[in-house]
């Protein structure tokens, strides 16, 4: 039975250590922090979002951006220091204009595959994650963004997703809550919500049954290719520790916007970035918060703002698009529009009880994730799924695992 080492125990380390597991590998999984989910995967906007699979590499993106870059509140914003590998993977970016339509297309197909395996890993394991299948509404105030989002969905609906346009009069039917004057929207019935980090949480949990391995608190040092695969770490908690070592038959890096550095060690070059993005949770503590806050999941496409409704007692929204390197701050500047939303579209919701958080998204300069083989043997790549992590993630472990099998031909008297 291969022993696989998956490197990262976010979404889509749990959900390909879990695809390996029922494939009948014997699987490791390597976390720096003391349990799974801590990093990305902990706070995000909870959308399952077939519908927001436009990728960014688009003429009007870069425009935007260049706008914004002056704005310390806008959806936006790029640090101007200087950084090779921010300046380099931005030339990268542009150089995947041409490559929008086909991605965007791709991407939807990819979310609609995965929402199926995901809804059947939360039903086979009894995974509680606050999920609502309610859909998705996009808004728009004027009719540029309403006739911009009408080609988009042309591309969504040929990768097979159902997204329908729909009237200001219309948005009030799908979301009472909502207060604000709007040209129009679209809605998609079949996306939906939950809580990643629930999720993520319950599926480790579901991986640890079913035997495989978990080993918290490990920062790797290095990893050394060869016919046997050594992973070397130490206590992330001891910095003088001494050195671990792990012996394996291949690996799968899952580790979010660690994975260019880790790639660098076998050779590969994965150019992820780190782009950060913030959300509030907003504790619903009385009935008529409860009754403001919306269940419908909602984007504002001005804003560049998502929420999910995680249950009766929490709102979360999430946004905005930094670029500024390791970076976990959480600022002031870019919480304050969060809450100013809150306040401006649901007057009924308190936002006396707001809980920040920063993530760093692991973006590909293509908005693809690098799902694929590294060039030396035994190594593995399931990474770089920027904005869609969650969305994605599923069905990414799907095709990391084949591909491991392919390469490696367990016994499957483990499989279920």
């Amino acid at each position: 039975m291969p022993h696989i080492a998956v490197l990262g125990a976010g979404i889509t380390g749990v959900t390909t250590a879990y695809a390996l597991s029922r494939r009948g590998f014997d699987v490791t999984v390597v976390e720096r922090h003391r349990y799974p989910a801590m990093e990305t995967s902990f706070a995000n906007g909870g959308q399952l979002s077939a519908s927001n699979a436009e990728v960014w590499n688009h003429w009007s993106t870069v425009l935007k951006g260049i706008k914004w870059m002056l704005k310390s509140d806008a959806p936006l914003l790029m640090n101007p220091s200087p950084s090779w590998h921010k300046y380099s993977w931005m030339g990268e970016f542009m150089g995947n204009i041409s490559g929008y339509r086909t991605n965007t297309v791709e991407t939807t197909r990819l979310a609609i595959a995965a929402r199926k395996h995901m809804f059947d890993i939360a039903e086979r394991e009894g995974i509680n994650f606050d999920l609502e299948k309610r859909g998705i509404l996009h808004v728009y105030y004027d009719k540029p963004s309403f006739d911009h989002a009408s080609k988009v969905n042309a591309l969504l609906t040929e990768g097979g997703l159902d997204r329908r346009p729909v009237t200001r009069e219309e948005i009030k039917t799908v979301e009472p809550a909502l207060v604000g004057d709007f040209h129009g929207g679209f809605f998609t019935p079949s996306d939906s919500t939950g809580d990643i980090h629930k999720f993520t949480r319950g599926l480790a949990e579901a991986c640890a049954k079913r035997g495989v391995k978990f080993l918290f608190d490990a920062e790797i040092q290095s990893v050394k290719p060869g016919h046997t695969m050594k992973v070397y770490w130490k206590s992330a908690e001891t910095p003088n520790s001494e050195t671990n070592v792990l012996s394996v038959d291949g690996v799968v890096v899952c580790a979010g916007v660690g994975s260019r550095k880790i790639a660098g060690m076998l050779g590969d070059r994965i150019n992820v970035y780190p782009v950060k993005g913030y959300s509030i949770t907003v504790h619903l503590d009385d009935d008529r918060s409860q009754r403001g806050a919306p269940w419908v999941s909602l984007l504002d496409d001005r804003a560049k703002i998502v929420t999910s409704r995680l249950g009766p007692d929490r709102f979360r929204v999430a946004g905005t698009a930094e670029f500024n390197g390791i970076n976990r701050d959480i600022r002031h500047d870019r919480i304050n529009p969060l809450v100013d939303w809150v306040r401006t579209l649901f007057p009924d919701v308190s936002t006396s009880r707001v809980v920040p958080w920063a993530g760093l998204r692991p973006m590909m300069p293509n908005m693809m994730p690098r799902v694929k083989t590294g060039s030396r043997p035994g190594v593995f790549y399931n990474t770089g799924h920027g904005h869609l992590g969650w969305t994605l993630s599923a069905a990414t472990a799907e095709i990391v695992s084949e591909l491991v099998e392919q390469k490696h031909k367990p016994s499957r008297s483990r499989a279920a």
